[in-house]
């Protein structure tokens, strides 16, 4: 049965997404363990990954226009377009600050999943979370009139503990452990990494379910809007990277339609404004269907 799971994963990561939603009560009982699930995750995949190779990737200057186009260019459009259609200025806080949002730190699992290059999916998942602070900050000034109070010392204590924490621990295990012997203990875990991957969708709909308890027909409209902006983040970033192959341009997709909002949420909390939980949730649905998506692009795009 765990096999079956693992060899259908894509589809099992919508389906927990829907199992979330149906059942709110265990979804937000389980949204507090999920750092800890991030951690683990992270961990697991970085020590699949050489760290010189990585800093390599990260010291590329493609990697850090794609971060740009992630955050600066998405945020541009997104607020653009809901200032033109004059929206409610808590939802466009929260759709801009969705475009800010750096990368799902899953979307290595899920690029590796999709059979990609999971290397260069970590570098660019890096290098946009690394812009994050500049980005929110950027869109809590332009979009919502409150002092502006970022918690730093949480940001960079998630920082160092879900992204250079693992990679200082994966550095240290390939210092001091045999290849032969880490490389044993890899194959047989790292097919199984990608389960942890399932509580995301899992831990984070609950708050989407609430709003549609209170209010079906306003939580439908933030799932328009949520499948509207993975849609678009998808879609840029694809025909944006085209050129240069159908994996790159299929991996910057995945990774732009990804979004940490759980890490977002975390350093900017209630400034964020009222709209963002509802929306971040129902994020979840569409942002854990296009894994879906693109294993079928793959098979029929050229």
């Amino acid at each position: 049965m765990l096999l079956f799971i693992v060899r259908n994963s894509l589809p099992f990561m919508f389906a927990f997404a829907i199992l979330g939603f149906l059942v709110p009560s265990a979804s937000i009982a389980f949204f507090p363990f999920l750092p800890a699930v991030l951690f683990t995750l992270m961990t697991l995949t970085l020590l699949g990954m050489k760290q010189n190779e990585l800093i390599q990737r990260l010291s590329t200057l493609g990697v850090w226009l794609y971060s740009l186009l992630h955050s600066a260019v998405l945020m541009a459009i997104v607020g653009g377009v809901g200032w033109w259609l004059e929206l409610d200025g808590n939802l466009l806080l929260a759709m801009v600050a969705v475009a800010a949002t750096g990368s799902l730190f899953a979307t290595p699992a899920i690029v590796r999943a999709l059979g990609f290059d999971s290397l260069h999916a970590m570098a660019m998942t890096i290098a946009t979370t690394l812009v994050l602070p500049v980005s929110i900050f950027a869109t809590l000034v332009l979009f919502q009139t409150e002092s502006v109070e970022l918690d730093w010392a949480s940001y960079f204590t998630r920082l160092i503990v879900f992204i250079f924490g693992p990679m200082l621990f994966s550095f240290m295990v390939h210092k001091v452990t045999p290849d032969e012997v880490l490389g044993r203990f890899l194959l047989k875990i790292s097919p199984y990494t990608i389960l942890l991957v399932f509580a995301f969708p899992f831990g984070l709909v609950g708050s989407f379910r609430l709003l549609f308890d209170q209010d079906p027909m306003m939580a439908l409209k933030y799932f328009g809007i949520a499948t509207a902006l993975c849609g678009l983040f998808f879609t840029l970033s694809y025909f944006a990277y085209r050129k240069q192959g159908k994996a790159e341009a299929l991996t910057a997709a995945i990774t732009s339609g990804n979004r940490n909002v759980l890490l977002t949420y975390s350093i900017a909390g209630a400034l964020l404004g009222p709209a963002f939980l509802p929306l971040a949730g129902a994020l979840q649905i569409p942002t854990y269907l296009l894994p879906v998506l693109t294993r079928w692009l793959n098979k029929v795009l050229p």
